[in-house]
């Protein structure tokens, strides 16, 4: 037993006479009230023995059995005796009241647990419903987009026949580019029906032109239906790995791709490939609002400017500040109807700016002065490309009228290059192709080619000197929208409508020496889901970049694997410009021009 139990039994049964004893405590030393020392002997050593998980009840009755020395009866002796009962059935009651809020506790504690298991079962259960649908629902949209395109497809009109290099709203109301009916040829005019872009709160609007003689023209083909296509050679390829760009097969949820593979803005995102090491990062630095479709974006040589072309006005920006610099407009063209500047491109020295568009006319502008500096004039229908030769004495234009135009600015003179369809060169009598329109055009940094894309799917290339047609590079399956060549001028990389870009070697070849060999397409870039409709190229040739009617713009390496895939706008990205420094331009159905800049990760 304790000893302050010892000395409060010795106390009750009068075994100790001087009840006003000293006791060990931090009392020491001071006299103290006898009944107030048996109290607090008693708590003491009751606490202690429930301390030892001992029953003080039978502690005190078996100390009470000890044989003693009779004590006197008093009433002191009962007073304590009483004191030390209540307390005990104090504290007794106490330890039941907090074994009973214990298990009040407990109790609450797993009923809360059971709950949050609940809670947490449903919301599995719930995520795995979401997912199923949102699996169903992509399945269905993809299905169903396979449709429209295979529907629209079949009926639609060669792209270059009239037609707009752009697409009208689909059901989802984005601005999209429709074919339209191509003018016929001068001698013999008929009417023709245009749709063109218009602002967003146009809706399909579909403009007419009519002549007063003749009758409506029968729609021919598209390019990608003709059976009189170029066949496409049976060369050596390599880099054709689309399964090295699965990442980009499916509607993609960037909430899913882990943070280490994503880059995200307020209303874009970046996807790097996660199959490989990644070696490029992506950022938005400037974005420009414009009233309607921006058509065609450029940088100035040096990289300071950027031009862009929509409808009726060029405009140039500061790549440092994104400040808007000015706004070229020909108030000779007339308020009414629509005027979309197809191309726009600096001369090298940086001081002029030329504009093509759809009334058949080059003007080239002097930026310093807001003003038209010569007007060129002789293409028969909309001009849809422009380039500079890197000595600035030649500007070379491509129409939908199937000519390039060379334009010698020094003397004025021109020299006309007809992209004339040919028969199909796997039959000896096969028919010829109906439409070789250009869409886009490119002269090679020494000056000696020029190359042009066609609705036909062919890419011509040309000799400036000469004037010779020295190769046509077939491949592609529908009509090529986009080339530019590599810096060394011994590559060119063509966008095509079937929705794949080609990268065609000329180092060796017949374009660029006498008795050379055909050109050979190197590699072909599977992943985007729609046509491409411009490409470029870095300025060390690592990367090539396309913009797509899928909305995406990606870059690849030379072998054909994506690097990267960059969402920036809500409608098609028409058009794309690579600048000296890394910077990336894009122009697009959103009214929206951006820059971006491509840094390499350490």
């Amino acid at each position: 037993m304790a000893p302050r139990l010892w000395e409060s039994c010795l106390l009750i049964r009068g075994e100790t006479h001087d009840i006003a004893c000293h006791f060990t405590s931090k009392d020491y030393g001071r006299r103290v009230d006898p009944s107030e020392a048996i109290l607090a002997a008693t708590r003491t050593a009751v606490a202690d023995l429930l301390e030892q998980n001992r029953d003080p009840v039978k502690e005190l009755h078996a100390w009470s059995l000890r044989p003693t020395a009779a004590a006197p009866e008093s009433s002191r002796l009962q007073d304590a005796l009483e004191l030390i009962k209540q307390e005990f059935d104090s504290l007794t009651n106490e330890l039941s009241v907090s074994r009973a809020q214990r298990e009040k506790y407990e109790a609450t504690i797993s009923a809360q647990v059971d709950e949050l298991n609940n809670i947490r079962q449903a919301l599995y259960d719930l995520d795995q419903k979401h997912t199923k649908i949102r699996q169903q629902y992509e399945e269905e949209l993809r299905s169903l987009r396979a449709d429209l395109k295979q529907a629209s497809r079949a009926p639609q009109p060669s792209v270059f026949s009239g037609v707009e290099p752009y697409y009208r709203d689909r059901d989802d109301r984005e601005r999209t580019v429709i074919p339209r009916d191509r003018e016929r040829p001068i001698s013999s005019p008929h009417p023709r029906e245009r749709d063109r872009f218009l602002d967003d709160q146009s809706r399909d609007t579909k403009r007419s032109k009519e002549s007063s003689v003749g009758s409506t023209p029968v729609l021919p083909q598209p390019p990608s239906a003709a059976p009189n296509l170029a066949p496409t050679p049976r060369l050596p390829q390599r880099g054709i790995t689309a399964s090295a760009n699965d990442f980009l097969a499916d509607a993609i949820d960037p909430s899913v791709v882990p943070a280490q593979f994503k880059k995200e803005g307020s209303d874009w995102f970046v996807l790097y490939n996660p199959t490989i090491p990644r070696t490029l990062d992506v950022s938005l630095v400037h974005t420009f609002m414009h009233e309607t479709v921006v058509c065609c974006v450029q940088f100035s040589t040096d990289g300071k400017w950027l031009a862009t072309g929509c409808n009726k006005t060029a405009q140039i920006f500061d790549v440092l500040t994104g400040q808007k610099l000015c706004v070229l407009s020909d108030d000779s063209s007339g308020e009414t109807g629509d005027l979309y500047i197809r191309s726009v491109r600096f001369s090298p020295d940086g001081k002029f700016l030329a504009t093509g568009a759809e009334d058949k006319r080059i003007r080239v502008w002097d930026i310093s002065k807001r003003a038209i500096r010569a007007v060129f004039e002789g293409h028969q229908q909309e001009i849809y490309s422009l380039d500079f030769s890197t000595d600035g004495r030649l500007m070379v234009s491509g129409s939908g009228d199937r000519t390039v135009r060379v334009w010698h600015l020094e003397d004025g003179s021109v020299r006309v290059f007809a992209a004339t369809p040919e028969a199909d060169p796997a039959t000896s009598s096969g028919p010829a192709n109906a439409d070789a329109g250009v869409t886009s055009v490119a002269i090679s940094p020494d000056g000696a080619l020029v190359a042009a894309g066609c609705v036909d799917a062919v890419v011509r290339i040309w000799n400036v000197p000469s004037g010779v047609l020295v190769e046509q590079l077939r491949g592609h399956q529908d009509s090529v929208y986009s080339v530019v060549f590599t810096h060394d001028g011994y590559g060119l990389v063509s966008g095509s409508l079937d929705n794949t870009l080609k990268y065609w070697n000329l180092r060796g070849s017949k374009a660029r020496k006498e008795g050379g060999k055909p050109t050979q397409c190197m590699t072909t870039f599977l992943g985007h889901k729609d046509y491409v409709l411009s490409v470029g190229v870095s300025r060390d040739s690592q990367w090539f970049v396309s913009g797509s009617k899928d909305r995406g713009i990606q870059f690849w390496d030379q072998t054909g694997v994506v690097q990267c895939m960059l969402q920036g706008h809500k409608n098609s990205v028409i058009s794309i410009s690579l600048g000296p420094t890394d910077m990336l331009a894009s122009g697009s159905g959103d009214n929206l021009a951006r820059i971006w800049s491509y840094n390499k990760v350490a």
